[in-house]
C-alpha cells in the first residue's frame, strides 16, 4: 500500500493544478434546482435535452419585428437616395436653376440705390411702368372713349380683353408657382393692384410681348416704329431683371406666354357688331327692344 506521505503529496499536486486559471471553473459546484448561473453554463457541457430546449425557445421568440427594424434602419430615406444618385434630368434642372439665379442676381444692378447702377434706378423703373397692366388698361379705356370709328373701337375692345386675359392668367400662374424673385423684394402698390406679386412668370414681359405683337398685326406702322416697338418690348422685360424683380427664366417664359395670349385672342377675335354691343352694355345705353 502507498505511504501516507505519497498520498499527501498527490493531494497537494491535485489542488495546485485545480487552482490554475484554466481549471478554476471546475471548482464551482452547480446550484440545486438546475438554475445554475453563467459559471455553470461555462463549467460543464450542455446536455442534449438542454440544447433542444434552448433552441426551441429561441425559435419561439418573435424575430420578424427585429429583422424588420434592422431592414428599416439600413434602408436609406428616399430623399437621401435621390441626392446620392440623382437622375440626369434632375442634375440638368438643378444646374440650370443655379445658373439662372446667379445670372439674375448679377444682372440686378438697379435693385437698390446702393447698387452699381443705382443712379439709373428711377429711369429703369419708369421704363418698367410703361409695361404695367394698370397703365395699359387705363390707357386703352381712355382711347376707347375717344374713338369714333368702328374699326378703331373693334381693335381697342379686343385689346382690352387681351389685357384682362393677360392679367388674370399671369396672376393665376404666379399664385400656383409662388416663386420669389432673386432679391425677394416686397411688391409695390401698383404690383399688388395688378396681382403681380410673385416672380414666375414675368407679367411685364408677357404684357409687352402681347401688346407689341398685337399692335404690329393691327396697325400700319413704318419700319422704324416697328423696330422701336419690338425694342421697347424687350427692354420692358429686361428692366424687371435689372430691378431685381424677376429671374431671366421668368422673363423668357413671360415673353412666350404673351405670344400665347396673342394667338388666343386672334382665335376668338370679336367682330365689330359684338364690340358695339359690349360698348353699349358698358355705357348703359343698350336698348335691344327699341
Amino acid at each position: 500500500m502507498p505511504s501516507t506521505y505519497n498520498v499527501r503529496s498527490r493531494a497537494r499536486e491535485r489542488s495546485s493544478v485545480l487552482s490554475r486559471p484554466e481549471f478554476m471553473s471546475l471548482n464551482h459546484q452547480p446550484l440545486r434546482g438546475g438554475s445554475g448561473g453563467p459559471s455553470e453554463s461555462r463549467g460543464r457541457p450542455k446536455r442534449p435535452g438542454q440544447i433542444k430546449q434552448q433552441t426551441s425557445q429561441q425559435s419561439e421568440e418573435p424575430t420578424d419585428s427585429g429583422s424588420k427594424e434592422r431592414r428599416e434602419s439600413t434602408k436609406m430615406p428616399e430623399e437621401d437616395c435621390m441626392q446620392l444618385n440623382p437622375s440626369f434630368k434632375g442634375i440638368a434642372m438643378n444646374s440650370l436653376l443655379a445658373i439662372d439665379i446667379c445670372l439674375s442676381k448679377r444682372m440686378g444692378v438697379c435693385a437698390y440705390t446702393s447698387s452699381s447702377w443705382g443712379g439709373c434706378r428711377s429711369m429703369v423703373a419708369l421704363l418698367a411702368l410703361t409695361g404695367h397692366g394698370i397703365t395699359w388698361i387705363i390707357g386703352t379705356i381712355v382711347c376707347l372713349t375717344r374713338s369714333n370709328t368702328l374699326a378703331g373701337q373693334e381693335v381697342l375692345v379686343n385689346l382690352l380683353l387681351a389685357l384682362i386675359l393677360d392679367v388674370m392668367t399671369v396672376a393665376g400662374v404666379q399664385r400656383l408657382v409662388k416663386r420669389r424673385g432673386p432679391w425677394e423684394m416686397t411688391p409695390g402698390f401698383l404690383d399688388s393692384v395688378a396681382m403681380d406679386i410673385y416672380s414666375f412668370p414675368a407679367a411685364h414681359a408677357s404684357r409687352a410681348a402681347m401688346v407689341s405683337k398685337f399692335l404690329l398685326s393691327h396697325l400700319v406702322l413704318a419700319v422704324p416704329l416697328r423696330i422701336l416697338l419690338v425694342l421697347w418690348a424687350f427692354l420692358v422685360g429686361m428692366s424687371r431683371v435689372l430691378l431685381g424683380k424677376h429671374h431671366l427664366t421668368d422673363t423668357v417664359c413671360g415673353f412666350a406666354l404673351g405670344m400665347l395670349h396673342f394667338s388666343l385672342m386672334e382665335t376668338v377675335w370679336l367682330s365689330s357688331s359684338t364690340c358695339q354691343t359690349l360698348i353699349s352694355i358698358s355705357t348703359l345705353s343698350w336698348s335691344p327692344f327699341f
